[in-house]
């Protein structure tokens, strides 16, 4: 229970902290860029996982029904 406040502090903190940031010029930019590298980071995961998937699917069909 104590690890949950703790972690419900943290959240907050860094929420407060993000607000602050965001205020000046600067902190809009690097926030922007800080933005920007994880959407880029997520989109390759996905696309990662949608090649993968797309493999597996493709695998499966070639392969005889055992069944």
């Amino acid at each position: 229970m104590k690890s949950i406040l703790w972690f419900t502090v943290g959240v907050a903190a860094g929420f407060a902290v993000a607000h602050q940031v965001n205020q000046t010029k600067q902190g809009r930019d690097f926030l922007s860029a800080v933005d920007a590298k994880a959407r880029a980071f997520g989109h390759a995961i996905a696309e990662g996982y949608h090649a993968r998937d797309a493999e597996l699917r493709a695998e499966q069909a070639e392969a005889p029904a055992t069944l």
